[in-house]
């Protein structure tokens, strides 16, 4: 702190920057640097996350644990098993006191969202789930079994749909763009079923999305996630709107002559349903 205060006194007293450097020994940059500063205060050692053995093993406990959810109580992963199971089935390399710690974590983060309610997650604004639905509609006067893609807000309670002809890739980025368009803007985030016709998540927690979709995700610049499997708490939201689609807008059977045409009036119809008071917040956002 010495040479500091030298250098901010010598300053104060009309001495150059040159000067400073050259009658203390330091280089001129360094005497900048300190004349610059704003707070002097010593500054507390920032702590670096190193990565730990277990991480990558995480998802997959998280599956084993979210199966024991549907599993008899007395037939349930413990630490030690899940251990057994890291090393014996994957090779993993980790000891058992680090699995017992985060199986400790992990199992009361489980308690706390049941504690909290399955149903009852958290969503901002600008996040959306997606999801599609079948329902018959007279196709060009034939009656036949089709799709439609729904696009869900959790947080304002706001759903968009529009007719596809079918369930995969290509139809849901076609899909999307199109309500995209209609909505003026697109969101931060799109939680998905586990689908194959946008990726799937494996066992293992790895995520491989379809080649189509990475490209329409990278174009819009959307981040995206995958429901782990038999986990339908995590997109309950447009769940519940596909049925409440289905009853609204597809009772009586609707007529279709175009996607075009159809989806424009169906868009008009859901907006419409939105106007409706926020199923909690009475009133809408």
């Amino acid at each position: 702190m010495s040479v500091i205060h030298s250098i901010r006194c010598m300053r104060k007293e009309g001495a150059s920057v040159a000067a400073i450097a050259r009658e203390l020994g330091i280089s001129e940059p360094t005497a900048r640097k300190y004349l610059r500063e704003v707070d002097l205060s010593d500054r507390p050692p920032v702590r670096r996350e190193r990565p730990s053995k277990i991480d990558r093993w995480v998802p997959l406990i998280e599956g084993w644990l979210a199966e024991d959810r549907r599993t008899w109580s007395k037939q349930r992963h413990t630490a030690t098993r899940i251990h057994r199971r890291l090393v014996d089935e994957c090779g993993a390399d980790v000891s058992l006191s680090t699995v017992t710690r985060k199986v400790r974590e992990l199992k009361r983060e489980f308690g706390l969202e049941r504690q909290r309610g399955f149903l009852d997650l958290s969503w901002h604004p600008g996040e959306a789930q997606a999801d599609f639905g079948q329902s018959d509609v007279y196709w060009k006067g034939v009656r036949r079994r089709m799709h439609y893609f729904v696009l869900s807000f959790p947080h304002s309670n706001t759903a968009v749909a529009c007719l596809t002809p079918g369930e995969n890739a290509e139809c849901t980025c076609q899909a999307l763009k199109d309500l995209f368009t209609r909505l003026g803007g697109v969101p931060t985030r799109i939680v998905f079923d586990n689908a194959a016709g946008v990726g799937r998540r494996r066992r293992s927690g790895e995520v491989r999305y379809t080649e189509v979709f990475r490209r329409f995700r990278a174009h819009y610049g959307f981040d995206s996630s995958l429901c782990n499997p038999h986990a339908g708490h995590e997109k309950g939201n447009v769940e519940a709107k596909v049925g409440a689609i289905r009853r609204s807008l597809f009772v009586p059977v609707p007529s279709a002559w175009s996607f075009e045409g159809f989806n424009a009036a169906l868009f008009d119809k859901c907006m419409g349903l939105a106007e409706k008071p926020h199923y909690r917040k009475d009133g809408r956002e």
